[in-house]
């Protein structure tokens, strides 16, 4: 039996007891995870298709390591103006090995029709508060090294809209908020952004530009 999974915005096939790299996950080593965004599953002759994903399918696995890939230089110029910069990158990746493939019955399924019913006003309230703060006093949360337009309006919908906020939040509450708002956004390394968060709201931004300037995958050299 094999699977496409969608794992830190990425799809993957995968079978039982392969082990894939993936972009950085929050789960820590040695703890299982689970992945129920399953857009194929084929046994046999057999395949099914998800629309876009199969209901109450899902892919469990295992961390086994955090690590770092292979550098990979980015080389700027532009010609007859004498400028050249160059970068180095290494991408923050995790190491899993799939422990399992359930294609019905997995437990995540069950509570999305719960979650329909018993959260109806919460979901018509929380776009108007989300509104206020993006009219009101939300900072720029684009200035930290790593959040792009979607990662802040997450943050900002979980009630994080300023530099303050972020700052006095840990890495793993900014890494939930952005799981669960996306899985495409569930790779983003958060480690350094609440001490940047800090640095802006203290209007330090010589020493935030410094700070980013050392930053390799969203981790502090």
């Amino acid at each position: 039996m094999y699977a496409i999974v969608e794992i830190a915005g990425h799809q993957f096939k995968v079978e039982k007891d392969q082990k894939v790299f993936v972009n950085r996950l929050s789960t820590e080593e040695g703890k299982k995870v689970d992945f129920d965004n399953v857009l194929l599953i084929g046994d046999g002759n057999n395949v099914t298709l998800g629309a876009p994903a199969i209901d109450g399918a899902q892919v469990s696995a295992k961390v086994l390591k955090h690590l770092k890939g292979d550098k990979v230089i980015v080389f700027k110029k532009k010609r007859r103006k004498g400028y050249r910069v160059k970068n180095g990158h290494r991408q923050a990746l995790t190491e899993i090995v799939i422990e399992g493939i359930t294609a019905s019955g997995a437990k995540k399924a069950a509570p999305k029709k719960e979650t329909k019913k018993a959260e109806p006003k919460a979901e018509k309230a929380a776009p108007k508060a989300a509104a206020k703060k993006a009219t009101g006093k939300a900072d720029d949360l684009k200035k930290i090294e790593g959040a792009g337009p979607k990662a802040a309006e997450a943050l900002v919908n979980a009630g994080f809209e300023t530099f303050a906020k972020v700052a006095k939040a840990t890495p793993e509450e900014l890494s939930n908020v952005l799981s669960e708002a996306s899985s495409r956004l569930a790779h983003i390394v958060t480690d350094t952004w609440p001490k940047q968060a800090k640095l802006a709201a203290d209007g330090k931004w010589d020493e935030l530009k410094e700070l980013q300037d050392r930053l390799d995958g969203g981790i502090e050299k």
